[in-house]
């Protein structure tokens, strides 16, 4: 017995029944294939790569808040008050002295002016406690890594420690009635630690270096006289300067990654809000 099937073609009747079967999966495997390429899917590969970079995000800014900005800014207060002698190399750490710690004061406040530190999105009471208490401990360690950046680049005793306390001071001062924000603070705090490294660790360490050549021990010994030894500072071994140069990379790098981590506060409360 033939029957025609939906091809044309006259076949069998267990041949038809089976063509028809193939024809009856037909449909169903091709609309199997359009369900895989369906928009839909995209859309859902697409919302779970969203939420794979969301998870990323709220990692690396836990990394950065937890971890890594207290190892900085503690590692700034180790390394800050470190000292090398000139004659056996030997460890010496000098605390901060009373003006470091103003001099940080005004520093933080300048952060608080300039939108580096918002105190408002990192201390609230809906945060959870974790979160409040390790912001409360990133500005701790930020305070006394400041008044330790300070203290690597003061002069140790004498008038030259007056004369650049002043300088500190007075620029950090003015610039409390100083429009600031984030870029540009951190361009003013780069420059200002800056010079203040140039002038102890290569101006004023090669004046006073015990080894140096007889111009620089003159002057020196000329400026000693002429100002009755109110500007003799200790001598250290050179890599003291080296220290001080590695401490103050890595505060301003904490500082960069702080601007950072604020930013990316601001724009969690923004898309939270709407």
């Amino acid at each position: 017995m033939l029957v025609l099937t939906a091809n044309g073609c006259r076949l069998p009747l267990p041949t038809a029944a089976a063509d028809c079967r193939c024809l009856l999966l037909l449909p169903s495997s091709v609309m199997t294939e359009e369900l895989r390429t369906t928009p839909g899917d995209d859309l859902t590969t697409a919302d779970r790569q969203g939420m794979v970079a969301v998870n990323n995000g709220s990692r690396n800014r836990a990394l950065v808040s937890y971890w890594a900005l207290p190892f900085i800014f503690l590692t700034v207060a180790l390394l800050g008050g470190l000292r090398l002698g000139s004659e056996d190399h030997a460890f010496i750490f000098l605390p901060p002295p009373l003006i470091t710690l103003v001099l940080a004061v005004l520093l933080m406040l300048l952060f608080v002016r300039g939108g580096l530190i918002e105190l408002r999105l990192w201390i609230a009471g809906n945060h959870p406690p974790l979160a409040n208490v390790s912001h409360i401990w990133i500005l701790l360690t930020l305070f006394f890594a400041s008044a330790q950046a300070f203290n690597s680049v003061l002069p140790e005793r004498g008038l030259l420690h007056w004369l650049f306390s002043f300088f500190f001071l007075w620029t950090l001062w003015n610039n409390q009635f100083s429009s600031f924000d984030a870029r540009r603070l951190l361009r003013s705090l780069a420059v200002l630690f800056g010079t203040a490294f140039f002038l102890k660790h290569l101006l004023l360490a090669s004046l006073y270096a015990p080894d140096g050549g007889w111009l620089k021990r003159a002057a020196g010994l000329l400026a000693q006289g002429v100002t009755l030894g109110a500007l003799d500072t200790p001598a250290f071994a050179p890599a003291t300067g080296y220290i001080s140069f590695f401490t103050l990379g890595l505060y301003i790098a904490g500082l960069m990654l702080l601007g950072q981590l604020t930013v990316n506060s601001r724009q969690q409360t923004a898309s939270s809000v709407e």
